[in-house]
């Protein structure tokens, strides 16, 4: 019998072990590639934006905007069998996006596609909860003089 000497069984472990992680590490960044080469063959490509927005050609628009646009195209006959939602340079898909998209789905009747950290995933409206499409609303601005007081502090006039 061959007995091989301690050291060399370890080093031999470690350059398997390295070689592993070596090719672990190639093979990870293969899936971000098939959601860019895919865009192509979707009849619509729309993009996540924040606060539950999208942006659709070009425009920023509210989940309800973005209703009302497919309905035009609906009207005009010119309808979307499919639709890619990606991630836009301000923001990532969100839960949000996704239940506005369910609500689109079902309504307008058109696939949904989504790009999940790199990978492509058809959106189930069954699984995912459908959210009533809502327009956007800007966060409201305090006065710079109401800035910094709180509801229950005493007024500056006092009163007794």
């Amino acid at each position: 019998m061959i007995r091989f000497s301690t050291l060399l069984t370890r080093a031999a472990g470690a350059i398997l072990l390295a070689s592993m992680l070596v090719l672990a590490g190639c093979h990870r960044g293969e899936t971000k590639v098939a959601t860019d080469t895919m865009k192509g063959q979707f009849d619509m490509t729309i993009q996540a934006y924040k606060s539950g927005q999208f942006l659709v050609d070009g425009a920023v628009l509210s989940a309800l905007d973005t209703g009302s646009h497919f309905a035009y195209l609906k009207d005009q006959g010119r309808l979307p069998k499919t639709v890619l939602l990606t991630r836009s340079d301000d923001s990532k898909i969100r839960k949000q996006h996704l239940e506005f998209m369910a609500r689109m789905q079902l309504d307008y009747g058109f696939t949904v596609y989504y790009d999940d950290k790199g990978t492509l995933k058809r959106m189930n409206a069954v699984e995912t909860k459908a959210r009533d499409l809502e327009d956007y609303h800007a966060p409201a601005k305090q006065n710079d003089e109401m800035k910094g007081k709180e509801a229950s502090s005493p007024s500056t006039g006092r009163g007794y």
